[in-house]
């Protein structure tokens, strides 16, 4: 199994060039980074987990601005993005993001996606309609993989439209950085499925191991290979005993989450994870 980090950066917690370097050194296979643009003052939508929402929402950096910092200061550990919220994204922009990342890290980009959670943000990009969100998704991933896998790419979608483009840099990964869905049942699922190369499940941990059976049934009946389908679940206990149902239950990845604070706090969970890790392999 394999082992990563998600995190929310912001200007107040350790740096995050210094934070991967340290997930690096503890060697860590990969960080990804959550997304918000912006947070509405109406605060109309409720925070899916409950109560008030966190303070690290409001103040997160652009991922792909930090991961490419954190790309010239680290050789193995991959960067991901925890999910970029790509229906909030203008898909020309966004693909040469990723592959500028990508090209930044010599191949070591994963790029996590999803729909998001907060309507109004949404809206104020743009999707005033939530229901559209499922499609609009599928046309930007879509629309990004012909920009990256083509010298001229061009798209003729519902909501992204555009003729004949030349656009570099291409990624260095073949044929584009590896596709992960955020998202829940069976949405989600269904999307990685789709047009994915991996599943982040939404939800408790124990959730995603009682559906990865029906999830791997899906995609052989949709003509998929499920080991070709990583599932990684976020935000997993540091304990030996969820580690191993984890790890048995056929998780390919299990990510800890890391607090928006400074080094001198994150370091000590740092070797914590890395302990626990490797007692259970």
């Amino acid at each position: 199994m394999k082992y990563g980090l998600c995190h929310f950066t912001t200007d107040y917690s350790m740096p995050f060039p210094e934070l991967a370097r340290a997930a690096e050194e503890r060697g860590f296979e990969s960080i990804w980074l959550a997304e918000h643009s912006h947070i509405p003052a109406s605060r109309k939508t409720p925070f899916p987990g409950g109560g008030e929402l966190p303070k690290m929402y409001y103040d997160t950096l652009d991922p792909f601005v930090a991961l490419a910092a954190a790309a010239t200061v680290t050789t193995k550990i991959k960067l991901g993005t925890g999910v970029a919220l790509v229906i909030q994204r203008d898909p020309i922009h966004t693909a040469k993001e990723v592959a500028s990342v990508d090209v930044l890290s010599k191949g070591r980009m994963l790029f996590g996606v999803g729909n998001g959670w907060n309507i109004e943000e949404m809206a104020n990009h743009g999707t005033t309609e939530p229901e559209r969100r499922g499609t609009l998704l599928r046309e930007r991933i879509e629309a990004m993989k012909a920009i990256w896998t083509q010298k001229t790419a061009e798209y003729h979608g519902k909501y992204v439209d555009f003729d004949p483009i030349f656009a570099w840099p291409k990624p260095v990964q073949k044929p584009h950085p590896p596709i992960h869905v955020g998202g829940g049942w069976p949405q989600a699922a269904k999307r990685a499925i789709a047009w994915g190369d991996g599943w982040i499940p939404v939800g408790d941990w124990k959730g995603a191991l009682r559906r990865i059976g029906e999830f791997r049934e899906m995609a052989q009946k949709a003509g998929r290979d499920p080991s070709s389908l990583e599932v990684s679940v976020y935000y997993c206990p540091a304990d030996r005993a969820s580690l191993e149902e984890i790890r048995d239950g056929g998780i390919a990845r299990a990510v800890f989450g890391v607090p928006s604070e400074p080094a001198d706090a994150v370091l000590p969970l740092l070797d914590r994870y890395r302990e626990v890790a490797q007692q259970v392999g």
